[in-house]
Parts: C-alpha cells; sequence; structure tokens
C-alpha cells in the first residue's frame, strides 16, 4: 500500500511560480513510477507530468514542456512538480500518482487507468 499526501497549492499571479508536493508512505517508493495529473472543471483529468527512476526518466504534457519540471528524491519518498510561468489555464486541482514500474514503455504511463495509488489533490489557482 502507498498513501499519497500532496501540498503546495494556492492561489499565484498568471507568470507567477509554485511548488507541489508530494509525500509518499512506504519502503518501496523507488520502484514506483511517479506523477501528476490535473482536472479542471468540467473536464476530465488530464497528464503532467511522469518520473521514472530518476531526472534523467521525465515526461510531459506538451502543454507544460518548458515550464513545469518533475522531480523526485527517493531517500525522502517525495515528488515534487516545480511550476514556473503559469497560466490562467493551468488552474484545477493537482493530482499525485504512483504506479509500480512494471511496464517497459513510458507511455503507458500517461493514462490515468494504469495508477494504483493516488492523493486527495492540491489546488492551484492561477489569476490573470
Amino acid at each position: 500500500q502507498v498513501q499519497l499526501v500532496e501540498s503546495g497549492g494556492g492561489l499565484v499571479q498568471a507568470g507567477g511560480s509554485l511548488r507541489l508536493s508530494c509525500a509518499a508512505s512506504g519502503r518501496t517508493f523507488s520502484s514506483y513510477a511517479m506523477a501528476w495529473f490535473r482536472q479542471a472543471p468540467g473536464k476530465e483529468r488530464e497528464f503532467v507530468a511522469v518520473i521514472r527512476w530518476s531526472s534523467s526518466n521525465t515526461y510531459y504534457a506538451d502543454s507544460v514542456k518548458g515550464r513545469f519540471t518533475i522531480s523526485r528524491d527517493n531517500a525522502k519518498n517525495v515528488v515534487y512538480l516545480q511550476m514556473n510561468s503559469l497560466k490562467p489555464e493551468d488552474t484545477a486541482i493537482y493530482y499525485c500518482a504512483a504506479a509500480p514500474q512494471i511496464y517497459y514503455s513510458t507511455q503507458i504511463y500517461y493514462s490515468s487507468s494504469n495508477y494504483n495509488y493516488w492523493g486527495s489533490g492540491t489546488q492551484v489557482t492561477v489569476s490573470s
């Protein structure tokens, strides 16, 4: 079992930055792919970013590429999402998710249906 707790959300002006954190329980944190998804009002949950074993294995949605950075600290069981140059369209609830690293293809980890564990989410609001 893995429990995930997100923090760091809030209200920020367009162009600003926020850093989200996701603390995970369990002793096998490094064996999980960790991802961030987001869901805006009236929209489906969408993939934001995923990190496999280290920062050299990170993948992003086109909408956030170049602005967001996902990282992980396996010693602390924490995954981060640094969000820069925020836009009003980034407003959403951001969810942390974990999935066992059993698939070779990273594209599989773009789908929310492949994640076993989810946090309760943290609200990010970007004002114009």
